[in-house]
């Protein structure tokens, strides 16, 4: 060996040694941080929230369960295992560090696209209402993969743009794949069809595209692209064009039209919020659960949130749900790194969207989607997932106090 190459040799290992060292305090200093307080705010919200959705699960499920299974009790009992699971899951979860969720990007997006896969094959996915969302044994445990491909799509969406940076506001590398995935996921979910679940992983993932750094002109496009397609399909669908979806236009129009069938859940719900007026006619002491309405402990709980708690108990709760949100962005724009950012950003607008879409469904202001109301809504692993990313969260807040890096 030369002395050039022996000089040459003896600086590389220098390098080497010096990048081990580096990765060696980051890893100390990540694992420190993971030790570091969570955010108590959020978590404290997340609590009340969940204890608040407990409560009124079991007000508007009685009759339902007492008539369905005799037992009063049975669809809050069911709820609160769920419960108390996915609070162990939340609070075990925040102490991983989140960078570890990297390595399973790919694998928890592949897996959930082979679940909408499997959910759509005939005599394997469980269908309900004209529309097979679930798999699993009916009546002893169901599930909705696209409560886990929300979340594949938020943690492979995080990893991917979060090495890209100045790629994102390229064609090639920053719009084309990320609307691939999307494609590919709601064309899966269409054919169930489950729109409600779609417009809300789109939503998700263009949010995250957003945050990434695409271009403002090409969000801007995008945005108003959507906004567009969205009234010109409403139209069309008012003149006939479209049968797809033809009586949820008209029924949102005038539920009145049709308040026997077509209307029938749309009519029930206003009567319920209109029913509370103020003040609300006191907690339990709701009328319209007593059969009248139906899914009243599932995508309609809100309408009687506002039937037993009125107006001022109805905004109460929007206040907590909008504060979980502000919050859970704000732990995103103190996050270590962008990886943390992306994540709490994904999962806190998947939060914020799905709650605005129920309120707005249950209250007339949008086209029934058959949308659930995050840690209200009865669903045994919706609501286990909703907490576990929670979990995810507070794992992110847990690194702010550390210095940032790329």
């Amino acid at each position: 060996m030369t002395r050039e190459e022996y000089r040459a040799e003896k600086e590389r290992r220098a390098r080497e040694k010096l990048r081990l060292k580096r990765a060696q305090e980051t890893e100390q200093a990540t694992l420190k941080a993971a030790k570091g307080r969570m955010d108590i705010p959020f978590l404290l919200l997340t609590l009340l929230l969940t204890a608040i959705g407990l409560v009124m699960v079991f007000s508007a499920s009685f009759p339902s369960a007492y008539a369905e299974n005799g037992d009063p009790a049975y669809y809050f009992k069911r709820q609160a295992i769920f419960a108390v699971v996915g609070v162990a899951a939340m609070l075990a979860i925040s102490k991983f560090t989140y960078q570890r969720w990297r390595g399973a990007a790919k694998i928890l997006l592949g897996f959930s696209v082979f679940l909408l896969i499997l959910v759509i094959i005939p005599h394997v996915g469980v269908t309900v209402n004209n529309a097979t969302r679930w798999l699993g044994i009916p009546g002893v445990f169901t599930f909705q993969p696209s409560e886990i491909a929300k979340l594949g799509v938020i943690v492979f969406f995080a990893d991917s743009i979060s090495k890209k940076r100045d790629k994102m506001r390229t064609w090639r590398y920053g719009i084309w794949p990320y609307l691939a995935v999307l494609g590919m996921i709601s064309v899966l979910m269409l054919l169930e069809p489950h729109l409600s679940g779609t417009i809300l992983i789109v939503g998700t993932g263009v949010a995250m595209m957003i945050v990434g750094g695409i271009r403002a002109w090409i969000a801007g496009v995008g945005l108003g692209g959507g906004a567009v397609a969205a009234f010109l399909y409403v139209k069309l669908v008012e003149k006939g064009v479209i049968s797809y979806g033809s009586s949820r236009i008209a029924m949102w129009h005038n539920p009145w039209l049709d308040a026997g069938d077509e209307g029938y859940q749309m009519v029930q719900s206003l009567i319920a919020i209109g029913s509370g007026g103020l003040l609300g006619v006191g907690l339990g002491k709701s009328r319209q659960k007593f059969l009248y309405l139906p899914e009243e402990h599932n995508d309609c709980i809100f309408a009687i949130v506002c039937e037993e708690l009125g107006l001022i108990g109805a905004c109460v709760i929007m206040l907590i749900f909008a504060l979980l949100i502000i919050r859970g962005f704000w732990i995103a724009l103190h996050a270590r790194d962008r990886f943390g950012a992306l994540l709490v950003v994904g999962i806190t607008t998947h939060i914020a969207l799905q709650t605005f879409l129920n309120i707005a469904v249950v209250s007339g202001l949008v086209p029934a989607t058959g949308i659930s109301l995050p840690f209200f809504s009865y669903g045994g692993t919706a609501l286990a997932l909703q907490l576990f990313e929670m979990g995810i969260v507070l794992s992110v807040s847990r690194q702010i106090p550390a210095p940032k890096n790329g």
